[in-house]
């Protein structure tokens, strides 16, 4: 991090202004070569100055505002730059080329967060909220973002690792120091009520991240069924627009038909499948195999059958697809003669519909928030881990206190359990980023744009 970089910070297009961002130790000696006005390597931290940006030939390229901010107390930890021009591209492109002609190297994706984060301005929960708060889509995940940057995630898991610090700083006092009086001696049980505390909150973080996926990630519901039953109909019903076109020709959708709503603030992904059923057609046959595939990783399927028919041979193999799965039954064609057998699906809590009468959806949005307690996530304070990583560190942690108490009930020596103790406490670090591996890095900062 020895060279100062510079990058574009606004989204490119005609715009009011645009920001051209520098960091790092030259960030202000750079800037001034190219500065008409004051000089800005004698001014003050945290002010702004009003000049021109001229080139190596006294041209004035545009006219701006430059910002001044000075290390330590900056966002990356260093000299930063902030260069307010014109809107448009051809005066940010030729100031951020002469960025580049007097010093600075451009920055890569993230760079700008990335040095926040090596300079200790930033944890990984931070950094990865941001990104969250970027890409949020909805106003529950705007608010799960800002509690991660706020750092309210992070002190709960701080406060987590003090606790086991302090069980390991006693351990290891009664293991090097037994005649020193004033230690607390960590007996058996003594260790197996600490555990037991944070093993509970750490199960309380894991179930809490579900609600967190769920905001960050939506849930994908897949709607399956009989072709012609009322699939497409249905999707178009819930997003409130013909997305899915509807005949009354069996296998008229051929391949999966995505549609968003959002409910209680959270998105709800619907994907209309293909009919399931034989066929001998190539082009249905691929759409019905993606209808399985949906089928094994939808967080809920709504499973629509005709109500004035009979259950046929494929009506119960999609129902054998059912067993073990979040599922919403629905019985469409409530406007004509009832054929169907309810008593075979029984074991279901089955809604009553009519699509073309506008019969039965409330009562479907209905049963999705009861199933994903959205009101619930809804008034919550929003404090979740949210993202893959976080969530499978946490549950190695969980597993961890488990084989720790398993160890202490097994009276396994003190000295031995230590060395797990030790090893969650650094598992838990690896979630804020007191620990990482470059690999990691690379990617996290990936994501994120050039100028962030």
């Amino acid at each position: 991090m020895e060279d100062t970089i510079s990058s574009i910070a606004t989204a490119v297009g005609t715009s009011a202004i645009n920001i051209i961002k520098v960091s790092g130790k030259e960030a202000i000696t750079i800037v001034n070569k190219m500065f008409e006005g004051k000089n800005l390597t004698e001014m003050p931290p945290n002010t702004i100055h009003y000049g021109y940006i001229i080139d190596e030939n006294k041209e004035k390229i545009d006219e701006v505002l430059v910002s001044i901010f000075k290390s330590p107390k900056t966002y990356t930890g260093e000299d930063i730059v902030e260069i307010n021009c014109h809107g448009g591209i051809a005066c940010a492109n030729k100031i951020l080329e002469l960025t580049l002609t007097n010093g600075c190297r451009l920055a890569e994706r993230g760079e700008f967060i990335k040095r926040a984060f090596l300079n200790g301005k930033k944890d990984l929960i931070e950094v990865e909220s941001i990104s969250d708060l970027i890409n949020a889509q909805t106003e529950a995940t705007r608010k799960m973002g800002i509690k991660g940057i706020t750092g309210e995630l992070t002190k709960m898991i701080n406060e987590l690792r003090k606790k086991l610090l302090s069980l390991i700083a006693n351990i290891e006092v009664n293991i090097d120091y037994p005649e020193y009086e004033d230690a607390i001696i960590i007996t058996s049980e003594l260790l197996k009520n600490n555990i037991k505390e944070i093993k509970e909150e750490l199960n309380k973080i894991l179930k809490e991240s579900e609600k967190g996926k769920i905001i960050k990630d939506g849930i994908n519901i897949g709607i399956i069924g009989k072709p012609n039953v009322g699939k497409s109909s249905l999707l178009n019903k819930l997003i409130g627009t013909e997305k899915a076109i509807v005949t009354d020709i069996e296998g008229t959708t051929r391949d999966i038909i995505e549609g968003n709503i959002i409910i209680n603030g959270i998105t709800i992904n619907l994907i209309d499948t293909a009919g399931i059923r034989e066929t001998n057609d190539i082009v249905e046959k691929i759409g019905v195999d993606k209808s399985k595939q949906i089928i094994e990783e939808a967080d809920l399927l709504i499973a629509i059958f005709d109500g004035s028919k009979k259950l046929t041979k494929e009506d119960k193999e999609i129902l054998k697809e059912l067993k073990n799965k979040k599922v919403i039954i629905i019985i469409n064609k409530n406007d004509l003669k009832k054929e169907i057998e309810e008593e075979e699906l029984k074991e279901y809590n089955i809604i009553h519909t009519s699509l073309i009468n506008n019969e039965g959806t409330d009562e479907i949005i209905k049963r999705i928030e009861e199933l994903f307690n959205l009101k619930e996530i809804e008034t919550s304070d929003y404090t979740y881990l949210s993202n893959s990583r976080q969530i499978a560190l946490i549950k190695q942690c969980v597993s961890l206190a488990n084989e720790i108490n398993e160890s202490n009930e097994q009276n396994t020596p003190i000295d031995l359990i230590q060395i797990d103790i030790q090893k969650l406490w650094e598992l838990l670090g690896e979630i804020i980023g007191v620990s990482y591996k470059e690999e990691l890095l690379d990617e996290i900062f990936s994501k994120f744009c050039l100028g962030k």
